[in-house]
């Protein structure tokens, strides 16, 4: 099974559905399989006077209320009919994670293919089932949960799922909420634990600087993986500081593919190319002086050398006490049919 990689765009259009397109484009050119953004209406996420996490006043500078920053940051229904055309001509999935009912509902009518549920709504109980009654696949993210929510969640996508005979296609996403992360914070076992206690496929959402800890969630198994990048670390925004940049992007999707074709089948065998290296670099039993027809094989008759083209060197407690059937000069590599048992 492919990873399958999201470049998660999320907020970091600041609004702007010019930059989304550049967005897209960034994400289709660096070999994503979808771009996602996320989906809200800010009266209805959050509270008047809610304030903004720390990260947020950090990388924005400013101590505006939450709402009044995720206003500016609204997308609207006509910016994300646009927006999912754009990206069926750039040949790119279009994904966008819905933080209520309505847009969930907008989402679906759009046609998209694969909802995805964030972290902070993994205890919200009506619209995890309100999601899965849509029929389609949810990749699940399970920042700042113990395993027993995360449990719960499946659970409660299962139970709509089983009322409608609809067959599970659930991913989960390890993931560790804090922007950026810290790497003795990621605890990728996770993702095997996971994989164990429920069966799903297990993914990773990164938030770490840089991109070596989603490859090694991929070495471990990770089938789903979303970054978050921009256009410009530098721009205005809560969410660009921890996120990679265009060239950057690309090179973590060229490299996971490389990760992935490394990972092989798991079967310990020879390469092709080995095979034609195993002749040249193993050893043979070697004739350590000339020998008649008919001689016995003495310990003292055989030396250890390349090419491996002969008889190997683990067989020399057999070969000795044979006896040679025809002349072998010094320094010549012996084969079996150069010998016969006494």
């Amino acid at each position: 099974m492919k990873v399958f990689i999201i470049a998660e765009a999320g907020v970091n259009h600041n609004g702007s559905l010019d930059i989304c397109k550049k967005l897209v484009d960034v994400s289709a050119k660096a070999g994503a399989d979808a771009v996602k953004f996320q989906t809200f209406k800010a009266g209805k996420l959050v509270t008047a006077n809610a304030e903004k996490a720390r990260y947020q006043i950090e990388n924005t500078g400013t101590r505006e209320s939450q709402v009044e920053m995720l206003r500016r940051l609204e997308l609207s229904t006509n910016a994300h009919k646009d927006l999912f055309a754009y990206c069926r001509q750039k040949n790119i999935s279009f994904l966008s994670t819905p933080f209520d009912e309505e847009s969930a509902d907008m989402l679906n009518g759009l046609g998209m293919e694969i909802f995805k549920i964030s972290s902070g709504d993994i205890t919200n109980k009506p619209l995890i089932q309100h999601v899965a009654s849509k029929k389609k696949p949810i990749i699940l993210s399970t920042g700042m949960s113990y395993l027993g929510e995360v449990e719960n969640a499946i659970n409660w996508i299962c139970e709509i799922w089983n009322s409608l005979d609809k067959k599970p296609q659930l991913s989960v996403l390890h993931c560790v909420s804090s922007y950026p992360a810290r790497i003795e914070d990621v605890n990728l076992r996770a993702i095997k634990a996971m994989e164990m206690a429920f069966g799903f496929p297990v993914g990773y959402s990164d938030h770490t600087m840089g991109a070596e800890i989603a490859l090694a969630a991929v070495a471990m198994g990770a089938k789903v993986i979303e970054k978050h990048f921009t256009l410009d670390r530098e721009m205005e925004g809560p969410d660009h500081k921890a996120s990679l940049e265009p060239e950057e992007l690309e090179a973590m999707i060229t490299a996971i593919r490389n990760v992935e074709l490394a990972m092989g089948d798991g079967i310990k065998k020879p390469t092709k190319s080995e095979n034609d290296l195993k002749k040249i670099v193993r050893r043979s039993l070697v004739t350590a002086k000339g020998i008649k027809t008919g001689d016995t094989i003495f310990p003292n008759d055989i030396i250890i050398k390349r090419p491996g083209t002969g008889i190997s060197a683990e067989f020399k407690d057999k070969v000795v006490g044979m006896k040679s059937v025809n002349d072998i000069s010094v320094d010549s590599v012996i084969k079996w049919e150069d010998l016969k048992h006494a």
